[in-house]
């Protein structure tokens, strides 16, 4: 069976290896990312229903859902804008509301859905304070993904989350000093860093 997935940020590192993955599972991917055909700003709330409502119309349907998309902003309680802190928030968090609202009726109608948002382990243990916005849109992620699982379980649609550690993509090695890598690796069950394959592989699985 064909299945159409939908990714957010597929043009990113994880993204990009979810999108692959997926592929090679034999689904139809979409990307919605800023790079896309046609790029989407997922902090813009008119243009995410006009994406989803695209997929709906070129598709017929959305199976899967993969929000990997992330703004990392960064700020610490004093040196917030609200600016910064609601569209960290649009993104990570309302961009995957919004598209759930559009796939979910479809999921349920056909008694078979897969939502997957990819958090963070950030959420128990925080690097830095001035990563206040984005551990909070991971939270609220995980919340959001715990509620949607009870609500949409009886219509045969799975909602879960990924919770990667620390992985090697060019925005974590422009952002994090290398003894930050060498640190989580030496706390993880797995003796070497993480690397986006080994996300995208949890994601299909």
């Amino acid at each position: 069976m064909n299945r159409i997935a939908v990714v957010t940020g597929g043009a990113g590192a994880i993204g990009g290896s979810i999108v692959t993955a997926l592929h090679g599972a034999g689904h139809t991917v979409v990307s919605l990312d800023q790079t896309g055909d046609p790029a989407v700003d997922l902090a813009d709330e008119h243009q995410v229903r006009a994406a989803a409502a695209a997929v709906l119309d070129v598709h017929g349907q959305c199976d899967v859902l993969v929000h990997a998309a992330a703004a990392f902003d960064r700020a610490s309680l004093g040196g917030l804008d609200l600016a910064s802190w609601r569209r960290v928030q649009a993104v990570n968090v309302e961009s995957a509301l919004l598209l759930a609202q559009a796939f979910v009726p479809g999921m349920a109608a056909r008694g078979f859905g897969r939502i997957i948002f990819v958090v963070s382990d950030t959420i128990w243990s925080p690097p830095a304070g001035d990563m206040l916005p984005y551990v909070t849109s991971k939270g609220a992620l995980v919340a959001l993904a715990r509620t949607l699982a009870v609500g949409l379980g009886p219509d045969g649609i799975a909602v879960t989350c990924v919770a990667p550690g620390l992985t090697d993509t060019p925005a974590a090695r422009a952002g994090q000093p290398a003894a930050a890598f060498d640190g989580v690796r030496s706390r993880q069950a797995l003796p070497r860093t993480l690397v986006p394959q080994d996300v995208a592989s949890t994601v299909a699985f």
